[in-house]
């Protein structure tokens, strides 16, 4: 595999620009999606896409599972009538977890950036959502795109709010994110479930070099902060907070929903990967040359630069 240079790779909140000028533009269409497609479904995802998908099926009768606890959850909920199955490239556990729902008689309803997945035939149905290029992991444009397909939301407004509201609001707090090796974040009550959503990011970027926890107010009331750090930020999306020494505010729009959430916390999150070493960008080459091994799979390198399609 030709080595990128680590110079050339975007931080993640030029991809969260990128992926709302996307889908901004009135040529770019989602898939219409019947979410009451089955009465209870089984909703799989691996790592972010399962996150994805409680987020779009948080208002129905779902159950939700990953690549570990799909087969437990199939045994132990016999009114599970079909499965929706997320996954951006439809590759890894994606076929292996369709083939082994298939076998036990139910249909397997995919989401999915690659157009190539409808030539499984473990897929029933597959839903192709556009995507950009982006780094291996960022995962920004493809789950913003599925997210989208159910909340509705304008990403136009998204984009207008983040140049309008969260830059202003980062450019005037003088905050220095390199002067800072832990961050409290904190989320409404609403948004719970964009938590491991941003937690992943902060883990694929910084693994464990950068200290993170994240709440909702609520959640945060129960002693979280009995241990104090010297260079602790907290950040806090949608309210103003008056907990820690060191504070910034980032203000969301009225009736914000998820994709909304996601795009801003995700934004924020790439502002402090642009004033921290480039831990990603030095790592991500070797890691993509030298994968984990998928039970039941050959092992394949990754591309550095994921394009669907």
């Amino acid at each position: 595999m030709k080595n990128i240079n680590p110079n050339l790779l975007p931080d993640l909140d030029v991809c969260v620009l990128n992926a709302l000028g996307l889908f901004a533009n009135p040529k770019t269409k989602l898939p219409e999606i019947n979410f009451d497609a089955f009465e209870r479904p089984l909703v799989v995802g691996s790592g972010n896409a399962a996150a994805t998908g409680r987020i779009m099926f948080a208002d129905k009768d779902a159950v939700f599972a990953d690549e570990s606890t799909y087969e437990s959850r199939l045994d132990a909920v016999p009114s599970i009538d079909g499965v929706m199955l997320l996954s951006a490239s439809a590759g890894k556990h994606a076929p292996i977890i369709a083939k082994n729902v298939r076998s036990r008689g139910l249909r397997v309803v995919l989401f999915t950036c690659n157009p190539h997945a409808s030539d499984e035939p473990d897929f029933d149905e597959v839903h192709v959502f556009p995507s950009l290029p982006e780094p291996y992991t960022y995962n920004t444009s493809t789950y913003m795109g599925m997210i989208l397909a159910k909340t509705q939301e304008n990403p136009r407004r998204i984009l207008s709010h983040i140049k309008r509201a969260v830059n202003p609001a980062l450019k005037n707090s003088s905050i220095d994110f390199a002067n800072f090796n832990a961050f409290f974040i904190l989320v409404p009550e609403e948004f719970d479930l964009i938590r491991p959503m941003l937690n992943t990011k902060f883990v694929e970027l910084f693994a464990r070099r950068v200290a993170r926890d994240i709440f909702t107010w609520e959640q945060a009331k129960h002693a979280t902060r009995v241990v104090e750090a010297d260079a602790e930020l907290f950040i806090s999306f949608g309210k103003q907070n008056e907990w820690g020494k060191y504070r910034l505010h980032i203000p969301l729009p009225k009736k914000a929903d998820y994709a909304t959430m996601m795009a801003v916390g995700y934004y924020v999150i790439g502002k402090i990967q642009a004033q921290k070493l480039p831990w990603f960008k030095e790592s991500i080459q070797r890691y993509c040359d030298n994968p984990p091994t998928i039970s039941g799979k050959k092992k394949t390198k990754y591309p550095v630069i994921v394009k669907y399609g």
